[in-house]
């Protein structure tokens, strides 16, 4: 059991049977009265978002979310195809489940599926991913220290803005929650 001081950003909790992830979360001191906590939590299974209030003394239950490795294979428009790498079997998801995967994760890659009530409902995501320069216009020799940037295509097919230096075939660390250039990976 979690107490509502426990919970942080991205906690995974069960209200009403269904799994709730926590995106915002501040906590309030009401002088003699304890605390409260505020929170912002959405659904992971219908996607709605509800502002839910704990007083200090409630008992809040984590969700029962299992883990499972999954390979991408591939998406089509509506649908996304993966491998549970541990029985072969293929599994088919619509894309609304998270619309981030062809843009982040290349085919045959790896993830963490989260998994409810034998479902998967979501993806544990890295906080970066490392993704090659397909398209770069060209590189500017000696142009590292300036501010300016440019946009490159990624092996995805994503676009990003990114320093003028970055050429085709150099692997830039994203950032998956803002989809920012971060770095050029060594």
């Amino acid at each position: 059991m979690y107490r509502p001081t426990d919970l942080r950003k991205d906690t995974i909790i069960e209200l009403d049977g269904a799994p709730y992830k926590v995106i915002e979360y501040a906590q309030k001191q009401m002088g003699r009265g304890g605390s409260i906590v505020n929170t912002k939590v959405k659904n992971l299974l219908t996607g709605n978002v509800l502002d839910k209030t704990f007083r200090n003394d409630a008992s809040i239950m984590p969700a029962d979310i299992a883990h499972e490795k999954v390979q991408y294979l591939y998406s089509d428009t509506d649908t996304l195809y993966f491998m549970n790498t541990e029985t072969f079997e293929t599994i088919e998801l619509p894309k609304k489940i998270d619309e981030n995967i062809p843009k982040f994760i290349v085919e045959g890659t790896s993830i963490e599926a989260l998994v409810f009530d034998e479902k998967i409902i979501g993806f544990d995501w890295p906080k970066n991913v490392i993704l090659k320069v397909e398209l770069a216009p060209g590189a500017d020799k000696g142009n590292s220290a300036s501010s300016t940037t440019k946009e490159v295509e990624l092996e995805t097919g994503i676009k990003v803005q990114a320093p003028q230096f970055i050429k085709v075939g150099d692997s830039l660390k994203i950032d998956t929650r803002s989809g920012a250039y971060l770095e050029r990976a060594k």
